[in-house]
């Protein structure tokens, strides 16, 4: 697959129209691979042509939204001083703007090997772990503006966007516990009845249900265990899958502005679900352990 120099800017993958130009920070890394992968879960793998500003990049003709993707970073693998690069992990896309499916916890997704913290584990994490997507940045939001009402008439609902949409007697059954269930008459009708002019969302970053909780059979309901800071969480898209996420959250948003209703995000940055020093590998750490992580 012949891939063009592209740029480093912006970061993540973006689609313009004709094919997707992918950039990466990594001041560490020594080599970086794009891997793509078909539905099959055939894995293609092409280097990133060009580093710019501590930027690998390239630009791919004719991929297009719906694409799965990762990356594999080639570089020093020395936990006692912080850098963790090994390219048998596949890594999310720290600037993703969807995730497609979820982990399945192995000790392939971690860098070393049970017991021995200092080591390295060489077994290839790509089957058991979760792909980025390529994503359709267009999308038709009208008229919509933010609404700027201001902080002394602002009423704010904090709320769960599965948990409201489960609950709720009106909502259909085949869009409780998403996105679209939020962005439903009756749901809209239910916060201007109570004066409502901004709903909080609880974490609809894509996060990770904590390999602890999978070991139970649970899963983390709260979502402040964030892997993907601009993904909108795949488990609460009703029409998603393959980047379909995006347009849901989007359509949501819309509506809620239509209706007069504010968005705001709860967020978490103060760890993602790579967690500490023993957590799996996922995305930053493998990237640029010492870049994306305050270390001690």
């Amino acid at each position: 697959m012949k891939i063009w120099p592209g740029s480093s800017y912006p970061l993540g993958a973006t689609y313009d129209g004709g094919g997707t130009n992918f950039a990466l920070f990594s001041e560490v890394a020594e080599r970086v691979e794009l891997c793509l992968f078909d539905d099959d879960g055939t894995e293609t793998r092409i280097d990133l042509p060009e580093r710019e500003a501590l930027v690998w990049h390239g630009y791919l003709p004719r991929v297009v939204p719906g694409q799965r993707y990762g990356y594999r970073v080639h570089g020093p693998y020395d936990p006692q001083r912080g850098v963790r690069c090994n390219p048998n992990k596949l890594l999310l896309d720290p600037y993703a703007k969807a995730i497609d499916g979820h982990n399945e916890w192995d000790e392939a997704l971690f860098a070393y090997r049970f017991g021995d913290p200092l080591s390295r584990n060489d077994a290839d994490s790509a089957p058991f772990a979760q792909k980025a997507v390529v994503v359709n940045p267009f999308f038709d939001w009208a008229n919509d503006r933010p609404l700027r009402i201001p902080f002394w008439e602002t009423v704010i609902y904090e709320t769960h966007v599965k948990g409201i949409t489960m609950r709720h007697p009106g909502i259909p059954d085949d869009v409780r516990g998403t996105y679209s269930g939020l962005a439903h008459p009756r749901m809209i009708e239910h916060f201007q009845k109570l004066g409502v002019t901004a709903v909080e969302l609880m974490p609809v970053h894509q996060f990770v249900h904590d390999s602890t909780l999978a070991e139970r059979g649970l899963s983390n309901y709260w979502g402040y265990n964030t892997i993907g800071f601009f993904a909108p969480h795949n488990d609460y898209a009703g029409f998603g899958g393959h980047g379909g996420q995006v347009q849901e959250f989007k359509s949501m948003v819309k509506a809620l502005h239509q209706a007069g209703i504010e968005v705001i995000l709860d967020v978490v940055y103060n760890h993602t679900a790579e967690g500490n020093h023993l957590g799996p590998t996922l995305s930053f750490r493998g990237i640029d352990n010492p870049a994306y992580y305050r270390l001690v």
